[in-house]
């Protein structure tokens, strides 16, 4: 994370969080409001219950008769009741006030990253969205749950309980106050050591999520490759961090057991000792055992409630590093948007490069692309190829507007394409990414990704263009056979084939393939490509490719090094005059090279003569 990114984190307030996660209560807010109420309630009279109690053993001291304490038997069991009734109120609608809270944080997550553009997604990293709509969700959801209940609790617990027990105790009560005092500095103290502990372990998670998903979706090359020992060695770590940073803490907080039970100790003590002498010396005149009694109890609340808090205060303070993390996620603006009034239909598949330079964020060292001035016929078909390295794929992210250029303008359509709804735009320039991505479901369905509403028909049609449909027939559930997730259970140039499909049933101006047929054959690709030449004419078709066989075809060839173009021009051109290009093609056809150059040199000789 830079120095910027760190200065915004810590520019978050406390309030601030707390007014951005409480934006997502919304309709939990009444339960958020009824949980105190019944916790109150459930108080009030928990702490009425010790002082009735008293009054039954003073009068059962004195000699009663049964009716008395039938009396206050039935007072006690009402109490009793009512107590129950609040504390399960209280419970349901804290569960349901926190549980809601956290579905809606996680909407509200997931939704924010929807409206990402790729440059607001590379400031986060798929682990760390992962661990923010999972764990620290969680963590906010008990945190949560925590202060409408039991930071209601804890509070009122000790203010009644130290009221009443100067009401039963009189100044011995002050004792409480005391110890309640000293302890309340102890547990403070620790959970203060705790807090920069539990800040630096949510950092954490997000490297050991990034071990585990690097591992499961990587699991075929960690095999081949015989790699286990080491991805054991390093998830090892990333949980030995962890483990190391959760032991120092625990065994920080290991100390409020034993302050809490001796502060115990030191109250029963104190109070048996010191009230004994007291009832003892006065005859029962200051004092009596049942309000001994009631002091013992209200002593031992005030405690156990002190406890609770710390426990409360460093529940809530891992939280808040947990909730700082979801607030970045909520707030964080995407850094493109629609115009003020954006241009819905693109005109046709024309492109146009006016002086483009472009760099992924404003501190790079370097252009990613430096002034790129093309222009591109509609319904051309428009090769684009390269070295690794030299800024392909960033080219063709451009014209769909998944990054805005740094320098110049991009023109789809004659039209800018910050000008346009970039849903309308995004619908016309369909782009088959160079990393393919099915998703668990039928085929139908994954295809209708392109579009929702296409009929089977169109389906078939799309999938035939895309030499798809003769490998789907073969499956014994044809277009109803369930694709796993990621597409594991079809092959690499199966995959890259359904996904040509699924983008030309968008029915688009302009089609980029992003190195899209390098998992099929040479004659397979060749067969995609008369398809689209023949039954898709008016659309515009982008090819990047590491192949020369899959763009010789071409009408025009852009040839890109480092992130310039070197050339563009027709593949019969370049092969005679750029160097890069013919260094590519020889290399990769040696064997006809020599026939083909001299094929040309003939046909150059021939209209010479």
């Amino acid at each position: 994370m830079s120095k910027e990114e760190e200065r915004t984190r810590s520019d978050l307030s406390l309030r601030d969080i707390v007014s951005i996660i409480g934006k997502s209560v919304r309709e939990h807010k009444k339960d958020s409001l009824r949980a105190p109420l019944y916790v109150t309630g459930e108080v009030i009279i928990e702490c009425t219950i010790p002082f009735i109690t008293s009054h039954l053993i003073n009068e059962m001291q004195a000699g009663t008769e049964m009716k008395t304490i039938a009396t206050y038997g039935g007072i006690l069991f009402l109490l009793a009741v009512l107590s129950l009734f609040c504390g399960i109120r209280a419970g349901v609608a804290c569960s349901v006030a926190a549980t809601g809270l956290a579905r809606n944080l996680r909407h509200d997550m997931f939704a924010s990253i929807q409206r990402f553009s790729f440059s607001n997604i590379d400031r986060f990293s798929t682990n760390s969205l992962v661990t923010r709509l999972t764990t620290d969700t969680q963590n906010v959801q008990m945190a949560y749950m925590q202060l409408i209940r039991s930071a209601v609790r804890s509070p009122l617990m000790i203010v009644f309980a130290a009221i009443m027990a100067f009401v039963s105790g009189g100044p011995m009560a002050i004792l409480y106050v005391i110890v309640s005092l000293l302890l309340g500095a102890g547990l403070i103290g620790i959970a203060r050591h705790v807090m920069p502990i539990f800040r630096r372990i949510f950092r954490k998670y997000d490297r050991l999520n990034e071990s585990v998903e690097e591992n499961v979706s990587g699991i075929r090359v960690v095999k081949s490759f015989v790699r286990e020992d080491y991805e054991k060695e390093k998830f090892k770590k990333a949980s030995g961090d962890l483990f190391f940073d959760f032991w120092g803490a625990e065994r920080i907080l290991a100390w409020n057991q034993p302050l809490m039970t001796f502060a115990v100790d030191v109250i029963y003590a104190s109070v048996i000792i010191l009230g004994s002498k007291t009832i003892v010396e006065s005859m029962g005149a200051n004092m009596q055992v049942g309000q001994m009694s009631a002091l013992i109890t209200y002593g031992f609340s005030m405690l156990i409630s002190l406890m609770m808090l710390s426990m409360i205060f460093v529940i809530v303070t891992m939280s808040e590093e947990s909730a700082r993390r979801i607030c970045e996620v909520l707030i964080e603006e995407p850094d493109l948007a629609n115009p003020q009034d954006p241009v819905y239909e693109v005109k046709d598949g024309s492109i146009d490069f006016d002086n483009v330079s472009f760099r992924y964020n404003k501190n790079a060292d370097r252009m990613a692309l430096a002034d790129v001035d093309l222009h591109i016929r509609s319904g051309e078909v428009i090769g684009v190829i390269g070295g690794t390295g030299s800024s392909k794929t960033t080219f063709i992210q451009l014209i769909s507007r998944l990054y805005d250029v740094t320098e110049g303008s991009v023109r789809v359509g004659g039209v800018d394409v910050r000008d346009y709804d970039m849903d309308s735009l995004r619908n016309q320039v369909s782009v088959v990414l160079q990393r393919n991505v099915l998703f668990s479901g039928t085929i139908k369905e994954n295809l209708r990704w392109g579009d929702p509403n296409a009929t089977d028909e169109e389906l078939v049609h799309a999938c035939k263009l895309a030499q798809a449909d003769e490998f789907i027939q073969l499956f014994p559930d044809k277009y109803d056979t369930y694709i796993e997730q990621g597409g594991t259970n079809v092959s690499g140039g199966q995959k890259q084939r359904l996904c040509i499909a699924r983008a030309l049933l968008k029915k688009p101006k302009i089609l980029i393939l992003d190195d899209s047929t390098s998992a099929v054959d040479t004659k397979t690709d060749k067969l995609i490509q008369q398809g689209f030449r023949d039954f898709i004419p008016d659309t515009t078709k982008i090819i990047i490719a590491q192949r020369t066989s899959s763009v010789q075809d071409a009408d025009r060839i852009i040839v890109l090094d480092d992130g310039r173009v070197n050339a563009f021009d027709t593949p019969e051109n370049l092969l005679r005059n750029n160097e890069i290009y013919r260094e590519i093609y020889e290399t990769q056809n040696k064997a006809s090279h020599d026939e083909r150059m001299s094929n040309m040199a003939s046909e150059g000789g021939d209209r010479s003569e």
